[in-house]
């Protein structure tokens, strides 16, 4: 039980100060510098237990936790980017693609071309960017087969064939151009770069278009762009 309270009060240090001679300080008082004039002394003093207004914790606690905890928050944020693709066996090239392209677009640069019908059986297209629903949306339930990736009225673009219901929206990644003369343009926030989606046309600096065979969509298309923007 002692150990426990031991361990709890060491931890209360780590995580306030960053340093042990920070937290060596914080026990010094005005008194202690007045009457021993020297500050340095005064921490050996805390640390030995013959002065301070608190826990005595020795040094080699002090960092041992601090080492301890800096490691464990290491590993919360690599667990956090782990890919939600990673240890999938995935059978469509379509999937196949979106995990490939996943780490990539943690910044943005893949636009989604998909066109096939919803649960209601409508005819539905769409430009989805990938970086954009990646942050908002748990694609575990894709990866994994649960349900399907399609379009919706919240993305770059949808147009549902039987409602005749169109809907642009930019993203925190692209800005939509939907008042071309010549048809739908997307232009890459971070280089300002044009993306032309237009299959008779290239799609433009540094993208690139990707058909995908797939069994999972009437026709599904993978734009890649390259940002070349110095930072």
């Amino acid at each position: 039980m002692e150990q426990d309270e031991g361990l709890t009060a060491v931890d209360n240090v780590v995580t306030q100060f960053n340093t042990y001679e920070d937290f060596l300080d914080s026990q010094i008082t005005t008194v202690d510098l007045y009457y021993l004039e020297d500050e340095s002394l005064a921490r050996q003093l805390v640390e030995l237990g013959y002065r301070g207004t608190g826990e005595v914790v020795k040094r080699e606690d002090f960092e041992a936790r601090k080492a301890a905890i800096e490691i464990a928050m290491l590993a919360e944020r690599t667990q956090k980017k782990t890919l939600t693709s990673a240890g999938k066996d995935l059978q469509d090239n379509f999937l196949k693609a979106l995990a490939l392209r996943e780490e990539d677009n943690r910044n943005g640069k893949t636009v989604i071309f998909i066109r096939d019908r919803n649960s209601h059986g409508q005819e539905v297209s769409g430009y989805i960017d990938y970086a954009h629903r990646l942050k908002i949306e748990d694609f575990e339930v894709y990866f994994s087969g649960k349900r399907r990736l399609l379009p919706k009225p919240t993305d770059m673009s949808f147009y549902n064939w039987d409602s005749h219901i169109a809907v642009c929206n930019s993203t925190p990644n692209y800005q939509v151009i939907a008042d071309n003369p010549e048809g739908l343009l997307f232009k890459y926030k971070r280089d300002r770069k044009i993306l032309n989606v237009d299959p008779k046309t290239l799609p433009g600096d540094n993208s690139t278009r990707t058909p995908i065979q797939t069994e999972l969509y009437i026709q599904a298309v993978i734009f890649d762009h390259i940002s070349r923007r110095k930072t």
